[in-house]
C-alpha cells in the first residue's frame, strides 16, 4: 500500500505565482504616461509663447522705436550678435551652465541634473527669439526628460529609470509634431534594438500613450501644422522617378556637407577658450549670414517655410539655392558656437528650399515631389533617422501619393549617409558614426 503524501510544512514556500498578463502589466503606466504627456506639451507651449512674445519685442517693437528697418541688414546682425552675448552671459551664470557641449548631444540623452533645467529653457527662450537656426526640440527635450526622470524616480522608485525618459521623450515629440505618430517612429528604432519581456507593442505601449497625450494637448490648444500650401500633386508618374531619386541625393549631399563642416567649425569656437566670447562671435556670424540670405533664413523656420511655400515662383533658382545654403551653413555657426537648439526644423527649411530651387530648374518636377524628396534627403544626412525623415517629408505635403516616390528616393539616399559621420560629436570633439 502506498505510504500517503506528507502534509505540507507551513514553512513550505508558496508555489509560485503566474506572471502577470501583458494588459494588466501596461494597464498602470497609462495615466503616469498621459500625465508626463501632457506636461511635457505644456512646457513646449510655454516656452514657444514666451519666445514669440519676446520676438516681437524684438524684432518689431524696439526697431520700430527706434526707428530701424525691421529686418535690415544693421538690425539683423546687431540682434543676432547681441543674442550671442546674452546667451553667453546667461550661460556663465546659470547652475550648470546649460548642460554638455550641445555639439555633443542627440535629441535623446540621458537625464541631467534638473537643476540645470531652467538656465537650460531660459537661454532657449533667447536663442528662439533672437532668430537663431535653431529649433526647440534638443532642449525642450533634454529639460522634460530630466525633470520626468528625477519626479519619476522620487514618486515611483521602483519604475526603472528607462520608463521616464522614453515617457517624456514621446511627449515632447509628439507635441512638437502634433502627432504620436512622430515619437513612435522615433523611439521605435531604439526600441527595436534594445531587449526587453513582451512584444515591441507591449514596449512601445506607454510611449504612444505619452505621445498621444502630448500631442492632444498641443493640438487642442495650439493646433500645429506642418502641412505646405503647395500645389497638389498629380502622380506618379514615370518622369517623376528620376527626379524623386536626383533630388533626394542632392538633399543628403547638401546634409553631409554641413555634417563634415560640423567639426570644423566646432573647433574654430573652441579655439576661442571662452564660451561668451565664442557665442558673441557666432552671434556675429549668424547675423552675416541673415544679411546675406535674407530674413527668412533666420529663426527656427518653421513659419518662413511657409511664406517660401506660399509663393513657389516667388524666387529665382538661385535664390532658392542660396537660402538653403545660408540656412545649413547658420545651423552649422549655431549649433557649433553653444545655442542650445534642435537641428530638425531648420534641416527642413533647407529642404524646402532646395525642392524649390529644383522645381525652378524644372518647371516639370512638381514642386510637392521636389520639396517632400529634398526634405528626405536632408534630414536623412542630419538626423539619420530614417522613418522620422520619411515621416516628415511626408507630412510637408500631405499627400499619400508621393509615398511610393518617397521610399524609392530613401534607397540611394541612405546609401550616400549610411556609415558616414553624424551631426554629433563624442567629448574629444570627434563625429560620431
Amino acid at each position: 500500500m502506498t505510504p500517503a503524501s506528507p502534509a505540507p510544512s507551513p514553512t513550505s514556500p508558496h508555489p509560485p505565482q503566474p506572471p502577470a498578463t501583458p494588459a494588466r502589466r501596461l494597464l498602470p503606466l497609462a495615466v503616469p504616461a498621459i500625465v508626463v504627456g501632457v506636461v511635457c506639451a505644456l512646457i513646449l507651449l510655454g516656452v514657444s509663447l514666451l519666445a514669440e512674445q519676446l520676438q516681437d519685442v524684438l524684432w518689431e517693437s524696439l526697431p520700430d522705436a527706434l526707428g530701424v528697418g525691421r529686418f535690415s541688414s544693421v538690425w539683423m546682425v546687431v540682434m543676432l550678435t547681441a543674442t550671442g552675448l546674452a546667451v553667453g552671459l546667461v550661460l556663465r551664470a546659470v547652475p550648470g551652465h546649460g548642460g554638455p557641449d550641445p555639439a555633443t548631444t542627440g535629441l535623446v540623452d540621458a537625464p541631467m541634473r534638473p537643476g540645470i533645467v531652467p538656465g537650460l529653457l531660459l537661454v532657449t527662450v533667447l536663442a528662439l527669439a533672437g532668430g537663431v537656426s535653431l529649433g526647440p526640440e534638443n532642449p525642450i527635450t533634454a529639460a522634460n526628460i530630466a525633470l520626468a526622470f528625477w519626479l519619476g524616480r522620487r514618486f515611483a522608485p521602483g519604475a526603472p529609470g528607462e520608463l521616464w525618459v522614453a515617457l517624456a521623450a514621446a511627449g515632447t515629440i509628439g507635441a512638437l509634431f502634433g502627432t504620436p505618430v512622430a515619437a513612435a517612429l522615433i523611439l521605435s528604432e531604439a526600441l527595436a534594438s534594445q531587449p526587453g519581456p513582451g512584444a515591441f507593442w507591449d514596449r512601445l505601449f506607454a510611449p504612444l500613450a505619452a505621445g498621444t497625450a502630448g500631442a492632444l494637448t498641443m493640438s487642442l490648444i495650439a493646433e500645429p501644422s506642418f502641412g505646405l500650401s503647395l500645389p497638389a500633386y498629380t502622380g506618379p508618374h514615370w518622369g517623376d522617378l528620376l527626379s524623386a531619386l536626383l533630388i533626394a541625393s542632392a538633399g543628403a549631399l547638401l546634409g553631409l556637407l554641413a555634417v563634415y563642416a560640423f567639426p570644423v567649425a566646432h573647433r574654430v569656437f573652441t579655439a576661442l577658450r571662452h564660451p561668451v566670447l565664442a557665442l558673441t562671435a557666432g552671434g556675429l556670424v549668424l547675423g552675416l549670414l541673415g544679411a546675406l540670405g535674407g530674413h527668412l533664413t533666420l529663426f527656427k523656420g518653421l513659419d518662413e517655410v511657409k511664406t517660401l511655400a506660399g509663393d513657389p515662383d516667388g524666387w529665382s533658382a538661385g535664390e532658392f539655392a542660396g537660402m538653403a545654403i545660408v540656412k545649413m551653413a547658420a545651423l552649422v555657426i549655431a549649433a557649433t558656437c553653444g545655442f542650445r537648439g534642435g537641428r530638425i526644423f531648420p534641416s527642413v527649411f533647407a529642404g524646402v528650399s532646395l525642392g524649390l530651387c529644383a522645381h525652378a530648374l524644372v518647371d516639370a518636377v512638381p514642386p510637392s515631389l521636389a520639396v517632400s524628396c529634398a526634405v528626405l534627403g536632408v534630414l536623412l544626412a542630419v538626423t539619420r533617422q530614417g522613418w522620422v525623415s520619411l515621416f516628415t517629408a511626408a507630412v510637408m505635403v500631405g499627400d499619400a501619393s508621393v509615398l511610393p516616390l518617397l521610399c524609392a528616393a530613401t534607397l540611394p539616399a541612405w546609401l550616400l549617409v549610411t556609415g558616414r559621420a553624424q551631426m554629433q560629436l563624442d567629448t574629444e570633439g570627434k563625429s560620431l558614426r
